[in-house]
């Protein structure tokens, strides 16, 4: 997952601090620009700021849908990064794909989104020591009170089709997110999908893939390469509790990928990847969110 030494694994790799860091890809601009070009093809959208109220607090996030129609709603957890423009975009190409998208900030507690800018870049030391101060806090409870929020406000939007299940995706820390929100409401969520998900399938008695049996959900493990040779007996717990069921289920190591390869303003960034597990995402949407 991301730590000190999954920077030190970039470093390794040659992929210099700010490479595509958030100062140089802040804008909205910037950010398409560092997109494929079909990623902004598909229905027109409409997005807007929101604050959800959670037993916590108040929740900053972001909510996108197609102009027309109503749609299945998606619980997006960002990385340890947080709710930044990187992930509104990403918001908006999964909603032109026909979704109701919610992307969250997760360190509402603490911090109003953006947690990393210009200002304050995540290559600091500093930055990243007060974000994995902020993680630390963010147990299975402070979770699971967030997701029941995030999970009311989707079904209260007017964009949501509630006939259709709901589905949710992370990143990073976000991985275990979803296997706790899918198994909070699990008449309700039927798609979890985790890219790069840190600790989502470990020997610990409280580990989050012990509670795979207990949800409907369909899923999609997208690990990268680094993470895989730290844990590499993480895909084969995740097997065990998956393949017994019958819902969509995909575990896949993507080779040379390298921790944080899907957001598209992050060092380790990697087009090919990114976009091979952003159509096994849309597979696993397609099969479960009946």
């Amino acid at each position: 997952m991301c730590t000190e030494d999954t920077e030190a694994d970039l470093d390794r790799a040659g992929m210099a601090v700010g490479r595509r860091s958030f100062a140089a890809l802040a804008g909205a601009g910037a950010l398409i620009a560092a997109l494929p070009a079909r990623a902004m093809a598909g229905k027109p959208v409409k997005g807007r700021d929101v604050e959800i109220t959670t037993a916590a607090g108040i929740c900053d996030a972001y909510f996108v849908a197609p102009t027309n129609g109503q749609h299945p709603g998606v619980l997006i957890w960002p990385d340890i990064r947080g709710l930044r423009p990187a992930f509104r975009q990403m918001a908006d190409r999964l909603a032109g794909e026909g979704y109701a998208v919610l992307c969250v900030n997760p360190f509402y507690r603490w911090q109003k989104s953006p947690v990393v800018d210009a200002a304050n870049d995540w290559s600091d030391p500093a930055v990243r020591e007060k974000l994995f101060g902020y993680l630390k806090q963010l147990n299975k409870p402070a979770v699971e009170t967030d997701a029941a929020a995030y999970l009311a406000f989707l079904d209260a939007q007017k964009e949501v089709d509630k006939t259709r299940k709901l589905a949710t995706t992370g990143y990073c820390m976000g991985g275990p997110m979803t296997i706790y929100t899918a198994a909070l409401k699990p008449d309700r969520v039927g798609a979890a999908a985790s890219f790069h998900g840190g600790g989502v399938g470990t020997d610990k008695p409280d580990s989050p893939h012990l509670l795979i049996p207990g949800t409907r959900a369909g899923y999609l493990f997208a690990i990268a390469d680094n993470d895989d040779k730290e844990s590499p007996n993480e895909k084969v717990l995740l097997k065990v509790v998956l393949e017994p069921r019958k819902q969509w289920h995909e575990v896949e190591v993507y080779a040379g990928a390298m921790h944080g390869w899907c957001p598209p303003d992050g060092r380790a960034y990697n087009e090919a990847a990114a976009e091979k597990a952003w159509g096994r995402m849309l597979e696993l949407f397609k099969a479960e969110l009946t």
